[in-house]
């Protein structure tokens, strides 16, 4: 542990080369009180910055957890075993090294449930982060445990040597935004598979956990490690024990904040409005997704169904769809078909909470609607109903104003972290 030094400035941060939009410094401000920045480094300008720099910790990452090594006085045990280092402390004789990645790994497995002990494994690619996870399975007692890289003994185009695996592990991008929707491999080749852990954590469920929830295979995604690896990095950098709960309400904040907020429903059932207000009471950003439909196209809507007709029409809303439910954080007012195609689904979910707004039929308006005026609406309501039900996380009455059922959604958004499972 770092001594406590009262002359000390108590500065932090994160050390990489490309570090983009990241999480750290929110997570950090939640954990402990001190000041916490990003530091983007080439790789020739790491060791001068290690001698310089006045911080008394830090985070490491990609591509310099290796590098950093030659810069320690002294390894955690951990860290020699991992070969990499992702967190550094300053002390009297200077820079000791840490891999809490570990810690965070092995607080994922605890918290998914997932049965490790005596299980054979599968631990996909072979980078910082495989390694990671290997040493915590056989910590963890798993009876096996086999890397599979692109080449090698182990390799994706043998993975039916493998078939009996009880446990699959996804350490490699595949899936990662703006790759969405990818999978490392089919999950319906692998039986026996009882577990799926991705140390991915956006989109909040890749392709790959998808297609887990869909076979109901329990499963966990990547943000859980993220903030317990940094939850153990704020215990050395200050030298004081943090509640273990502490995991648990900042990715369920994290968590909520990064979710989309989807709505669904019939024509006219009062998506938009009700959007808009929702966006308003959250702070977010309110998207239309039949405005983004018809800016793409370059036409209203009745002329995309008069010229493509509604298959037509359908298949561009799907383009759509599959890139608003990329985004973050948005809420996205839906076209009231986009149920009835099957593959809208994991497009919406992969990211996001889907609410289905219903109110009376009656008072639904049909005017310069044409899928609307083109059959009854409790034909289409009966055809739908189902869809809607399916796709839905959370269902609010639009009985009344705009208003109460904007509150009521927020009001339904819970802040700790959950996952359905179909």
């Amino acid at each position: 542990m770092r001594k406590e030094d009262p002359e000390m400035t108590e500065q932090f941060g994160l050390l990489g080369k490309k570090l983009g939009h990241s999480y750290s410094p929110q997570i950090h401000g939640m954990l402990a009180d001190y000041e916490y920045r990003l530091y983007e480094k080439e790789p020739d300008e790491v060791g001068l910055f290690l001698k310089e720099t006045a911080l008394s910790g830090m985070n490491v990452t990609i591509p310099y957890k290796k590098t950093v090594m030659e810069y320690c006085t002294r390894l955690s045990d951990t860290a020699k075993r991992m070969g990499c280092v992702n967190t550094l402390v300053r002390e009297a004789d200077g820079w000791h090294g840490y891999n809490t990645d570990y810690d965070g790994f092995c607080s994922l497995v605890k918290m998914s449930g997932i049965e490790v002990q005596g299980k054979k494994a599968l631990v996909l690619g072979s980078g910082g982060a495989s390694g990671t996870a290997c040493r915590a399975l056989e910590d963890l007692g798993a009876a096996s445990v086999v890397v599979i890289s692109r080449s090698g003994e182990n390799h994706y185009g043998n993975l039916h040597l493998h078939a009996d695996a009880d446990l699959i592990v996804n350490t490699t991008p595949v899936g990662m935004y703006p790759d969405n929707g990818k999978a490392p491999l089919d999950l319906k080749a692998f039986p026996d598979c009882r577990g799926v852990l991705d140390v991915i954590y956006n989109p909040s469920r890749t392709g790959l956990l998808l297609q887990a929830e869909e076979l109901g295979i329990p499963y966990a995604g990547g943000l859980w490690m993220l903030v317990a690896q940094a939850k153990r990095s704020a215990e050395l950098f200050t030298g004081s024990k943090i509640d273990d709960g502490e995991v648990e309400r900042i990715t369920g904040i994290l968590s909520g904040g990064m979710e989309n907020l989807i709505l669904v429903g019939m024509p006219g059932c009062g998506k938009s409005s009700i959007g808009k207000v929702l966006a308003e009471i959250l702070g977010r950003e309110f998207i239309d997704a039949d405005e983004k439909l018809v800016e793409k196209a370059g036409k209203p809507i009745p002329e995309i169904v008069r010229e493509s007709g509604e298959s037509g029409f359908r298949r561009l809303e799907t383009e759509i769809l599959e890139e608003l439910g990329k985004l973050s954080g948005k809420v996205i007012a839906t076209g009231g078909g986009c149920v009835t195609r099957e593959e809208n689904y994991p497009l919406l979910h992969q990211n996001g909470r889907i609410v289905w707004i219903r109110r009376k039929l009656e008072v639904l308006p049909v005017e310069g609607r044409p899928i609307s005026m083109s059959r009854s609406l409790t034909e289409m309501y009966e055809e739908r109903k189902d869809c809607y039900s399916a796709f839905a996380d959370l269902t609010v009455e639009n009985d009344g104003t705009v208003q109460e059922a904007a509150e009521q959604i927020s009001l339904g958004i819970s802040p700790k972290r959950t996952e359905k499972m179909k």
